[in-house]
């Protein structure tokens, strides 16, 4: 019964750690190239993953959309 609830506690807290990375790359970033950001989001399930780019197309719609977030057959389209 520890070892489960070790378990739990450190899946729940990679799972909030992934998430604010994400939330932080989508709402705050610098840069859409972010490497670590560009994979959390281009893995987020498709709804999320839309959001997210969204919010990176708000900030940075003048720039080349990062990978999991191109649209259209050339790759230069926002989603």
């Amino acid at each position: 019964m520890r070892i489960l609830r070790t378990f739990l506690i450190v899946v729940i807290i990679s799972v909030g750690f992934i998430g604010f990375k994400w939330y932080k790359y989508v709402t705050n970033a610098d840069s859409p190239y972010d490497e670590v950001g560009i994979e959390l989001n281009s893995r987020m399930p498709g709804p999320i993953n839309k959001w997210g780019c969204d919010k990176l197309h708000e900030t940075f719609g003048n720039v080349l959309p990062p990978y999991g977030c191109q649209g259209g057959s050339d790759g230069r389209q926002w989603l």
